[in-house]
């Protein structure tokens, strides 16, 4: 039996470049299916904006590529695992590696290295298109497919869906653009309530900027909820205690900021005295979640062993796909468990990569080694 941990030289590349061939057609596969069906029923939205055609149409799917890659790669390779490992087993090609004296983990040493490399990519992809995509579709669906408000330059990533307090009263924006005393707030409403959260007036406005103190509310519609009575001033400033500072804190959204951008949010809730378990479970996730490549082989290595002419391979390959798909159901148990203050963050990001480790371990272990 070789003492090292990768077989060699000529093996590993065999086994690495099969299994990246595969998790290439499978993402390719998946993306593509799921692509065509989200663009059927988002098409007709995206079309019903003045001035809106097949660039936008395509813009849209620019957008949600990404979001597509970063969601599905894990599976990808977990059926790449299952596809690589079910065609060497079935050829013997498996029995043949190990009557070379290799162990069950040099056999699967390459295909943990592929998925450690698709692990580093899928983070690095991460973190420099998809949080710009996430920020831009967000701003795009709050504008309803219309034009963004731009920006000058000072804020670099545009917000959607923004929903701020004042004391009793609400102001609530479908984007923000720019920074500082240069926001620029689209799609604004105002809810003026009396104590115990009543409605009195309600103000609806296309823009709104800072007024230092407040917000002006251009071409503003108000309503008077008692008297059914509807007034159009031709301006308005509300919410005098939100400032610019306060708004910028609480419109973080940690799905469109990078893993440096995030850490600074965190630190800036802490020094405001506010709760951080969704952002900083959302952090951690930022490295275990691309790290759940790095299972996927060895929870899907249950196909690869075992006799192909005892008439298991089918079910083993049942349950490789089963302990692959259990961890994703338990990750993202955790991590809402997480966002809500149930578990510490850093336990519900690593808790499930850890034990789900644990568990193709023992498996592979007890069966094979």
């Amino acid at each position: 039996m070789q003492l090292d941990f990768f077989p060699s030289r000529t093996l590993t590349l065999y086994l690495a470049r099969l299994f990246v061939v595969r998790i290439v057609a499978v993402l390719f596969m998946l993306v593509l299916v799921l692509l065509a069906l989200d663009l059927l029923s988002k098409t007709g939205d995206i079309l019903a904006a003045p001035g809106n055609g097949q660039a936008e149409v395509l813009r849209y799917a620019s957008l949600r590529l990404p979001q597509l890659v970063s969601n599905f790669l894990p599976y990808s390779v977990l059926l790449a695992s299952l596809l690589t490992f079910w065609p060497l087993n079935q050829n013997s090609e498996v029995i043949a590696m190990r009557a070379a004296g290799l162990s069950a983990h040099q056999v699967l040493s390459p295909m943990l290295l592929t998925a450690l490399l698709v692990a580093a990519v899928s983070f690095g992809f991460n973190e420099r298109i998809l949080t710009r995509a996430n920020a831009t579709l967000k701003a795009w669906e709050a504008a309803d497919y219309g034009p963004i408000p731009e920006t000058d330059g000072t804020a670099a990533k545009p917000r959607a869906n923004i929903y701020l307090t004042d004391g009793e009263n609400i102001l609530s924006a479908a984007t923000l653009s720019g920074a500082g005393t240069k926001i620029v707030l689209t799609g604004v409403t105002w809810y003026a309530r009396a104590p115990g959260g009543i409605i009195r007036e309600q103000v609806r406005s296309p823009r709104a900027v800072y007024a230092g103190p407040g917000w002006r509310l251009e071409n503003p519609v108000k309503f008077d909820v008692a008297g059914a009575v509807t007034e159009r001033p031709s301006s308005l400033v509300v919410g005098q205690n939100l400032s610019p500072e306060r708004i910028m804190l609480q419109s973080v959204d940690p799905d469109a900021q990078s893993f440096w951008e995030l850490k600074e949010s965190i630190d800036a809730y802490e020094t405001a005295g506010r709760n951080t378990d969704e952002m900083r479970a959302k952090w951690w996730h930022r490295l275990s979640g691309p790290l759940s490549a790095l299972l996927m082989p060895l929870l899907g290595s249950v196909a690869a062993f075992g006799l192909a002419r005892s008439g298991q391979l089918f079910v083993r390959a049942i349950i490789g796909m089963a302990l692959g798909f259990a961890f994703f159901v338990v990750d993202n148990a955790a991590l809402a468990m997480g966002s809500f203050g149930g578990y510490p963050p850093l336990l519900a990001a690593w808790a499930p990569f850890v034990l789900f480790l644990l568990v193709g371990e023992t498996v592979l272990v007890r069966t094979e080694e």
